[in-house]
């Protein structure tokens, strides 16, 4: 299945962004992983079907209510297996 790195820019950290975006994974059978950087940025890999993955990323676009997203880099990645979708505790540095 299709792979995309995603860098969500904004007000994203202490919001549940993270959990939030993990349930709407769950919901579209999306597998990976998402963190918040130092930067206070979040960095998701994801994979899924083509469709799952726009709907996932349209999703990242906004966030949760209280979100304030600014801009999400968009890569497409090398095909990757996750056992599901997880959130990766502390930064990225």
């Amino acid at each position: 299945m299709p792979t995309v790195h995603l860098l969500i820019k904004g007000k994203v950290q202490g919001l549940f962004y993270r959990a939030t975006a993990r349930r709407v994974a769950g919901e579209l059978g999306i597998k990976g992983w998402i963190r918040n950087t130092s930067e206070g940025d979040v960095e998701v890999m994801a994979s899924g079907k083509e469709v799952a993955l726009q709907r996932f990323t349209d999703w990242c676009r906004k966030g949760p209510e209280m979100a304030a997203v600014t801009d999400v880099a968009i890569s497409k990645m090398e095909e990757t297996e996750f056992e599901g979708f997880v959130i990766i505790r502390g930064p990225a540095y």
